[in-house]
């Protein structure tokens, strides 16, 4: 028998939750929404009867609250069934769909065929059962957004906090020549490396290591990239501004998200001691966009 696991998701927590339920053993997850109705989700996790009683449901119900907490949300009411055993290592599945993004970009879950509605889109392979779902998160998609608008052809990318690898995908997509990548969870680092092979591109296109941006600057060998993709949370951006010079060209730019609208002013001003130009170049809810550009070039 198996316990179903049905809990009404805002979107901005899709990654957050998706990250804890993966770190605490769950691997049978998927994001059920309608294309018409994108903020409107649910997310579902499967757990052997077996392994789960009622205490430890409860305990890990409490153990997502803190993560809706930080953004003044609270969790919804959810909904457990009782199933019956099937194979669930391959049911979870038909709850991902094609995500198209953009007006060139389509998110598709590795076991499913292009649409013939989206066959003209740039394809990017992912395998949603990772920590990091497949890049709905209104970040990831503002940043997605941005790199369509002015692709990175012939760039050379850094990509600080990959998370999943979809935005290195979605740049070597874009005409990117190679990324570098870092993550400190290494749950990050297999993400990206398994989604990378997936997309069947070559260890020289994209490489990743587990760290921070010091792993990053060493990656790029003394040689900046020409532009910088930071998508993660505000306070960590402002640690990280002072060695941004160490990873991105004076004449490059940089694309920072994971920031909330509201904190966007005193990032602005936060880099802007450090020798960087920051404007707002977009938003999705709560979820703000900088692009940054050296001021001294």
């Amino acid at each position: 028998m198996w316990w179903r696991l049905s809990l009404p998701l805002p979107p901005v927590l899709e990654e957050s939750l998706l990250w804890k339920l993966e770190s605490l053993g769950l691997h049978r997850l998927a994001v059920q929404h309608a294309p018409e109705s994108p903020d409107q989700r649910t997310l579902l996790a499967w757990l052997p009867a077996s392994e789960w009683p009622q205490d430890q449901r409860d305990q890990l119900l409490y153990s997502l609250r803190p993560m809706a907490d930080t953004f003044g949300l609270a969790l919804a009411e959810p909904l457990w069934e009782e199933l019956a055993d099937e194979d669930w290592s391959l049911s979870w599945k038909k709850h991902w769909q094609p995500d198209p993004v953009g007006q060139r970009l389509l998110i598709l879950p590795a076991w499913l065929e292009v649409p013939e509605e989206h066959a003209d889109r740039l394809v990017l392979k992912m395998d949603p059962g990772s920590a990091f779902g497949t890049g709905s998160h209104p970040t990831t998609r503002l940043c997605l957004e941005a790199l369509e608008a002015l692709p990175p052809r012939d760039q050379r990318v850094a990509d600080l906090g990959c998370g999943s690898g979809v935005l290195g995908l979605a740049s070597l997509a874009l005409g990117a020549s190679e990324v570098l990548a870092a993550d400190t969870d290494s749950l990050a680092v297999r993400a990206t490396t398994d989604n990378a092979a997936l997309n069947g591109l070559k260890a020289e296109q994209l490489r990743v290591s587990h760290g921070s941006i010091d792993t990053l600057a060493t990656l790029l060998n003394g040689e900046e990239a020409d532009l910088l993709l930071c998508n993660i949370l505000a306070p960590v951006i402002e640690a990280l501004a002072p060695q941004f010079a160490s990873v991105l060209k004076s004449t490059g730019r940089g694309l920072l998200s994971g920031l909330l609208v509201d904190q966007a002013p005193r990032l602005i001003e936060v880099l802007a001691e450090y020798g960087w130009q920051a404007r707002p170049i977009g938003e999705q809810g709560r979820w703000g966009l900088l692009e940054i550009k050296c001021i001294f070039q």
